[in-house]
């Protein structure tokens, strides 16, 4: 499928064409498929560029939430309308900023998950499942990019084209598997969640950060990734574009005592500018300058089970529940033909295990799945898979 069935429509970005679209959309019937293009990689942060939706009677529609910042009033009109998007979790925290947040919807690459699908890429479930061959050149380009060139606009118009019947053919095949009711409080659970809580110390993430040891070297990249932050938001570019994780942890591990020999690392070549090396060095200097009690701690503070690979020295009994656990729960993931993880969490199996009830039955075990944010689903096929697990190795 090369073109939208009704050709590209028109970029809405002032109030009045925003308006009408409402109208329209309020107006259709079904569904409303929903897609968001990001500038991940350009831009600082993960705000929406594009906004694509398409619903019948209404046909599709590109919002440029730039010139118009308030989607609210879509929002509410689509509001008791189930929205079809392709992994949702990754669009909602976007749509949410703009006041777009659904309160039912349909996820098509978590309903491919779960009906066995082996690729879940939405051009690979079109061509799958209905037979279209979406192009798809276009996915990490700089959608922040203003006009936006006419051959993104008709990729985008596409992501959208053939969602609801993508949604549709997937209801029905989920249908025939007996997991429609599964999927559906999968699709409830994704639409009733929080938004996510502010990541804690966000640094830690940096890449190449298990080289990175000593309690000094950690104030380097913690500074460092600091001070690349805010710059990174000022000049809203991605943090990437400013300074590289590799060149902050190869700082953080030589301590560079003065500019010249910050210069002479991986990361900050010739091309940097010597403002930009002093900055660099400036928040070197105040990492190093800090006394030791205000240096960060190694690790992060441990909130759940140690790392599995440690349990057989802690606790073999727990590592030997573990390893029945796994194994129980890779069965009925191939029986099922569904990914492990979408059966079940394996943090979820690992804290059990690590902590099982102190009486282990069904309704202990049941209880503590829900208590971990199992869906009902979860917990009726799961709890006799853990309980035999569980009990043969108490």
């Amino acid at each position: 499928m090369l073109e939208p069935r009704e050709g590209i429509p028109p970029v809405i970005a002032d109030e009045a064409a925003l308006d009408r679209v409402i109208a329209a959309f309020a107006a259709g019937t079904g569904p409303v498929a929903v897609d968001a293009e990001r500038a991940s990689g350009y831009r600082y942060g993960q705000r929406a560029y594009l906004v694509q939706l398409r619903r019948e009677g209404a046909g599709t529609a590109l919002i440029d939430p730039v010139a118009c910042p308030d989607l609210s009033g879509l929002g509410e009109a689509l509001s008791g309308v189930e929205w079809v998007l392709h992994a949702a979790t990754q669009d909602l925290p976007c749509l949410r900023e703009i006041g777009m947040v659904p309160s039912r919807l349909f996820d098509t690459e978590l309903a491919g998950r779960l009906a066995g699908f082996p690729r879940v890429g939405l051009g690979a479930m079109v061509e799958g499942v209905l037979g279209f061959v979406l192009e798809k050149g276009h996915s990490a380009v700089d959608w922040s990019t203003r006009p936006l060139p006419e051959p993104w606009l008709r990729y985008a118009a596409l992501d959208v084209e053939l969602l609801v019947d993508l949604r549709d053919a997937l209801e029905k095949e989920l249908d025939r598997q007996g997991k429609l009711e599964w999927a559906l409080e999968e699709f409830d659970a994704i639409a009733s969640a929080p938004p996510a809580e502010p990541r804690k110390d966000p640094w830690r993430r940096t890449s190449g950060m298990h080289k990175v040891r000593r309690r000094r070297q950690l104030a380097v990249v913690r500074e460092l990734w600091q001070t690349r932050d805010r710059i990174a938001q000022r000049r809203d570019v991605s943090p990437g574009k400013v300074l590289s994780d590799t060149a902050i942890v190869e700082a953080a591990l030589a301590l560079p005592g003065n500019v010249h020999v910050l210069a002479g690392l991986n990361g900050f070549g010739h091309r940097m500018g010597r403002r930009q090396l002093e900055q660099w060095q400036a928040a070197v200097d105040r990492a190093k300058a800090l006394p030791d009690s205000a240096l960060p701690q190694p690790g992060q503070p441990v909130t759940g089970p140690p790392p599995p690979r440690a349990w057989a020295d802690k606790d073999p009994a727990a590592a030997a529940r573990l390893s029945a656990a796994r194994a129980g729960v890779t069965a009925l993931a191939e029986r099922l033909t569904m990914p492990q993880e979408n059966v079940i969490s394996p943090d979820t199996v690992r804290r059990i295990c690590w902590e099982p009830p102190a009486s282990v039955d069904e309704e202990s075990v049941g209880a503590a799945l829900a208590g971990y944010g199992a869906r009902p689903w979860q917990i009726e096929l799961v709890t006799p898979v853990l309980v035999d697990a569980l009990s043969a190795r108490d």
